[in-house]
């Protein structure tokens, strides 16, 4: 256990510390292992060893004992939403339900809080755990909120389902019916006898979110702070925020002003809008205290797999005629990569199906031309199913792939519905990635699943659900290392935001991120890794969460 009353004398320390430990993973090859590290009073490391040596030399440092515990590298989650995860945190919680009746009736508790006539907003149904698989209906939410708009986010972000109160408000705001068969650009409106049903996917979803009343600037701060409190306590140190406005960078600079950012930030640009011309104009984006940087910008190609809106090469295997969604135009994404590559501005792309993750490779091929083996560290996010041929080019291409391994273990009890016996082998494939070369970064995709990277290390580690099924693991041969797996949720991660000179091992010269745990991940059984004790969370040696 930590001495707490040391841990926050080191925060303010203008002198060395020196933690000693059970055992310390630096992930450092040229020295793995040791007892003991130091750092100055600014953060960062200076030295690491053995327990004699660094006392010795530290004679008069402070001292802090985490005996019998494991240090390791601070978890950086590749790919999150924090502005998201704080509203998710904040509105209606749907995650886990089984059945629509479910659904209604946690939205009763929860709209009993609510001023009449605001807007009951929620997120984390799917559809994919009821016993009828399709789709949910308007008339569903009708009887319970006849009036109150309602408006509800797939778990996945990629498809939300509306009340009639939400659709006629929608329609008011667009100034047009939504019945017909017209369909939005990049998305699709789901009707019933050519009927808007009250599911809209992808680039549909904004003309609901058009009309939602927007957050106030304390509703907004709040969702920040909830969120970056949820993170830390689960051990992350650093997060790549997915899709960040200029508006959620004003406030998350607001916040690191003010000394109340407990955790690193590597903001992307959310596509070709205000961020991205801030970064053209003004150059890499770096707040002086180490703590927020924005330096690239999020795009996407294509929806989800959940709501058959990842764009496939071939026909959904259970519904015929459906290949997805491209929810931007392949010549305008064209264009918004070239306007990037010129603003010296690093690109990662949202690609869940092959076709859209083969536009994706074809695209950088093209933009990037003779440049393409350039250290560029563009990335593909998620890069969830790939044709057998375009695997080995994100190695050839210097591509990183950005994945999330709970979402192999969340999809896996519909995953070859949608793909079919033959493209299953090419979905999810972590190792296979690693084999070929390519770099692999880990993340969760927070909101869409939990921020603790504990369950991210055991989904990647074993390939099943958390009461260990499928036997073996769904797909084995993806299976990754417990060394892997961590490597991804640090040192790599780190590489994939030009941080690892930074951060990601705990190497002298580098700041002193870490996480102190009670279990060793590197000899605990993978079934154990998602219930491993997190004691405290440390950035530039300080605590920033310390367990209770």
């Amino acid at each position: 256990m930590v001495c707490c009353s040391v841990c926050a004398l080191a925060s303010a320390a203008d002198t060395v510390t020196v933690l000693t430990a059970e055992r310390i993973h630096t992930l450092d090859p040229a020295q793995p292992l040791v007892q003991a590290m130091a750092w100055d009073g600014e953060g960062k490391l200076l030295a690491l060893g053995s327990r004699e040596q660094l006392l010795g030399r530290f004679a008069d440092a402070r001292r802090v004992e985490a005996n019998g515990s494991t240090v390791i590298p601070g978890l950086i989650d590749a790919h999150g939403h924090i502005m998201g995860l704080g509203y998710a945190l904040t509105r209606a919680d749907l995650t886990g339900t089984a059945s629509k009746q479910q659904i209604v009736q946690r939205l009763r508790d929860y709209a009993a809080q609510l001023a009449p006539g605001a807007w009951l907003l929620g997120g984390g149904w799917d559809q994919n755990d009821w016993a009828q698989k399709s789709f949910p209906d308007a008339a569903d939410l009708d009887a319970a909120f006849p009036d109150r708009p309602v408006w509800l986010e797939r778990v996945d972000g990629h498809a939300g389902w509306a009340n009639s109160a939400a659709l006629r408000a929608a329609e008011a705001g667009a100034g047009k019916s939504l019945a017909g068969d017209w369909q939005p650009d990049g998305g699709r409106i789901e009707r019933i006898d050519g009927q808007p049903s009250g599911v809209l996917i992808d680039g549909a979803m904004a003309l609901v979110n058009a009309v939602v009343p927007a957050p106030t600037a304390a509703q907004r701060e709040q969702a920040l702070t909830t969120a970056l409190q949820a993170a830390v306590s689960n051990g992350l140190t650093g997060v790549h925020d997915m899709g960040v406005s200029r508006e959620d960078l004003a406030l998350m600079k607001q916040l690191a002003d003010q000394g109340r950012l407990p955790l690193r930030i590597d903001a992307y640009a959310d596509g070709d809008h205000a961020a991205l011309d801030d970064l053209c104009h003004n150059g890499p984006y770096r707040h002086p205290g180490g703590r927020l940087q924005m330096d690239g910008v999020k795009l996407y190609i294509d929806g989800a797999l959940g709501s058959r809106g990842a764009a496939l090469l071939q026909d959904y295997s259970d519904d015929h005629g459906n290949r997805g969604l491209l929810v931007t135009d392949p010549q305008t994404y064209a264009a918004d990569v070239a306007k990037a590559r010129a603003c010296g501005v690093q690109v990662a792309t949202h690609a869940i199906g092959d076709r859209g993750n083969r536009i994706v490779l074809d695209t950088y091929q093209k933009v990037l031309g003779t440049h393409a083996g350039d250290d560029h560290r563009w990335r593909i996010e998620h890069a969830q199913v790939l044709a057998p041929e375009d695997l080995p080019r994100l190695a050839r291409l210097g591509v990183i792939a950005s994945m999330q391994p709970t979402h192999a273990t969340s999809d896996m009890p519909w995953a070859q519905d949608r793909l079919g016996p033959e493209r299953i082998h090419g979905a999810y494939a972590w190792q296979a990635l690693l084999d070929s070369g390519a770099r692999l970064a880990l993340g969760s995709d927070f909101p869409v699943e939990s921020p603790d990277p504990r369950l991210g290390l055991y989904a990647a580690v074993t390939r099943q659900d958390r009461d260990g099924q499928p036997p073996g693991g769904w797909l084995p041969e993806q299976r990754l290392s417990i060394a892997q797996a961590l490597a991804g949720f640090t040192r790599d991660a780190a590489f994939a935001g030009g941080d690892e000179d930074v951060v990601g091992t705990l190497v002298a010269g580098k700041r002193a991120d870490f996480v102190i745990l009670r279990q060793d991940p590197l000899t605990l059984e993978p079934a154990q890794l998602d219930a491993m004790d997190i004691e405290s969370t440390w950035v530039d040696g300080a605590a920033v969460y310390q367990r209770k």
